[in-house]
């Protein structure tokens, strides 16, 4: 028998070594400990990464679309059709008719002021567009962590709708022309009434309101168009797995 430290003979029933000291006991289980941890390690980096695991779920049709497959495409051709309703039309047009999905928005618009309102009036007023943005993101989260990435493509379609709503309000900060809750208008309300002229004003950006309007335009388009994109190719993997 050896020290399994050093390697000097030992006896049995020898509980130290004469050589080094240590205590076989308590050196066995520290071999132990690292030969466990060594296993947990391995074990760990054979596994994926989050970003894969993240990947793969994004990239895997949902199980229901193995019975649901035709309505899901029917959805699918209805949200590209409705999306570019919205997609073709310019500020000015989706500022005289904002939609269906206007009337949608405004509650989490409005809510938004009201709980953000407590970090005082910028971050209040910042809120209603901040509300209207979280809500498609809470529920494209609450469905992609339930593993339903389709379900979470026409939460990010609506994500990119939210920005088509807000540009032409950001654009009319200036002008003050395009009617607010309660019938009021940006020109004849008191000041910090219309969101945007108020934040735009307080940031010193009011010059550039048009800019930024046609910069949010053209990321909810983008963002539209990806999620268009993703629910076509979760179906095309569904229906490309159905054949085989």
């Amino acid at each position: 028998m050896e020290c399994p430290k050093c390697q000097a003979p030992r006896t049995a029933g020898e509980e130290s070594c004469g050589q080094c000291g240590v205590v076989f006991a308590k050196y066995e289980q520290y071999l132990a400990a690292r030969e466990a941890l060594a296993r947990e390690r391995a074990a760990r980096a054979a596994q994926p990464g989050l970003w894969v695991q993240w990947r793969d779920a994004a990239l895997s049709p949902p199980q229901y679309m193995k019975d649901w497959w035709v309505p899901c495409l029917v959805l699918w051709v209805l949200f590209v059709l409705w999306g570019w309703s919205y997609i073709s039309q310019d500020i000015a047009s989706l500022g005289r008719n904002p939609g269906f999905l206007h009337n949608i928005n405004l509650p989490f618009h409005e809510a938004g002021h009201v709980i953000f309102g407590i970090f005082g009036q910028f971050i209040g007023s910042l809120g209603g567009t901040l509300g209207q943005l979280l809500m498609p993101v809470i529920c494209g989260v609450a469905l992609f962590l339930r593993s339903d990435a389709f379900g979470a493509s026409i939460c990010l379609w609506w994500f990119g709708q939210n920005f088509l709503n807000i540009a032409p309000y950001m654009a009319d900060a200036r002008a003050g022309q395009l009617p607010l809750l309660g019938g009021n208008y940006g020109h004849s309300s008191p000041y910090g009434f219309h969101d945007w002229e108020y934040l735009l004003n307080e940031t010193g950006l009011l010059h550039l309101d048009e800019t930024l309007a046609a910069i949010t335009l053209n990321i909810g388009r983008l963002i539209m168009l990806a999620a268009m994109a993703w629910g076509a190719w979760l179906l095309w993997q569904h229906w490309q797995q159905s054949r085989q």
